[in-house]
């Protein structure tokens, strides 16, 4: 004859949930946090954080603020990167007169700069 069980029981501040092989179960759950679309430097700062930092991953994941985190690099990564292209192509003499004269030497140089820039912006904010 089986004993009748509750279902729910709230011990500590726990919830507990009766699972159907007579064992109780507490019903944890992550803390409700932003959803932001997380673009190509948030990505990279996630798998940094997942495989080389896991405290500061757990703890941001726990907090319910990691999606926050990595939209904030991403964001600020992107505004780092025009705003280092912008100052390189004044030191690199990348100018409109050179777009429209040398069409190919320019996209040469803007791919360096924007090689450059990106380099310096993944040590910085990514990998840091």
């Amino acid at each position: 004859m089986r004993k009748e069980l509750a279902e729910v029981i709230v011990e500590n501040g726990i919830v507990y949930h009766l699972g159907e092989d007579d064992l109780y179960y507490p019903d944890l759950r992550l803390p409700e946090g932003t959803h932001y679309n997380i673009g190509k430097y948030g990505l990279m700062r996630w798998e940094y954080l997942r495989t080389n930092r896991r405290e500061k991953y757990l703890r941001l994941l726990l907090d319910g603020k990691l999606n926050e985190h990595l939209h904030e690099i991403d964001e600020e990564c992107h505004a780092r990167v025009d705003l280092l292209i912008e100052r390189m192509k004044v030191g690199a003499g990348i100018t409109e007169e050179l777009k429209a004269t040398e069409p190919i030497e320019w996209v040469v140089l803007m791919n360096n700069v924007r090689s450059a820039a990106e380099e310096i912006v993944l040590r910085e904010l990514v990998y840091a």
